[in-house]
């Protein structure tokens, strides 16, 4: 271990230590509230039935995605790309696409193919295209409400994602997504912190 990250533990466990002893006299663990950054990454949960309305992915017949300059289009995708307003719960496409990495290896691939999450959690066992997987995006893990299909929105983030996708090298999806939260530590959950012993 590097000498900066043992000062950085023992910074943490001493203010573990002081937090246990603010809160002793109310007979509080802090050590034992749980580290919300410990949840499972939100970008790769899986459920064991279909959360998902398909409906809401799949482009109905006979729909036309917005026209517009394709540079326009790309600039403002760019935007929307990071923009966590667009969500419910603070995330945004580059939450779990940080760098543009976290793409499972199909994202190498020409669309409409199949993809895995999008069957796991909408049930649609067919190939899907790249503007029906913004729309799943946004309604997982996103927790939002799909776009228009009409809409300039759906129109940028397609127009953006499929600049992504030329760039992208599928030896990339190697990399685990990465969880938001990963860069920050429990100081309670520390190997060797005082306040990780039993009371």
């Amino acid at each position: 271990m590097k000498l900066s990250e043992k000062y950085t533990q023992l910074l943490l466990g001493m203010l573990c230590l002081f937090l246990a002893g603010v809160v002793s006299a109310a007979g509080m663990n802090p050590c034992a509230m749980p580290n919300p950054c410990a949840m499972k990454n939100p970008c790769a949960a899986k459920v064991k039935h279909f959360d998902i309305d398909a409906t809401k992915v799949l482009r109905p017949a006979g729909t036309r995605l917005a026209a517009g300059n394709h540079n326009e289009l790309v600039k403002e995708g760019k935007v929307l790309w990071n923009d966590t307003k667009l969500s419910s719960n603070g995330m945004s496409c580059n939450t779990c696409h940080q760098d543009h990495n976290s793409f499972s290896a199909s994202f190498a691939k020409p669309y409409p193919h199949k993809i895995s999450m999008v069957k796991e959690r909408a049930g649609i066992k067919g190939a899907v295209r790249l503007d029906e997987m913004v729309q799943f995006c946004m309604l997982a893990p996103m927790a939002a409400k799909p776009f228009p299909w009409d809409s300039r929105e759906l129109a940028a983030l397609t127009a953006y994602a499929a600049e992504v996708q030329k760039s992208y090298k599928a030896s990339r999806a190697a990399k685990k997504p990465k969880n938001p939260c990963g860069a920050m530590k429990n100081p309670c959950a520390m190997q060797g912190n005082p306040c990780a012993m039993k009371h």
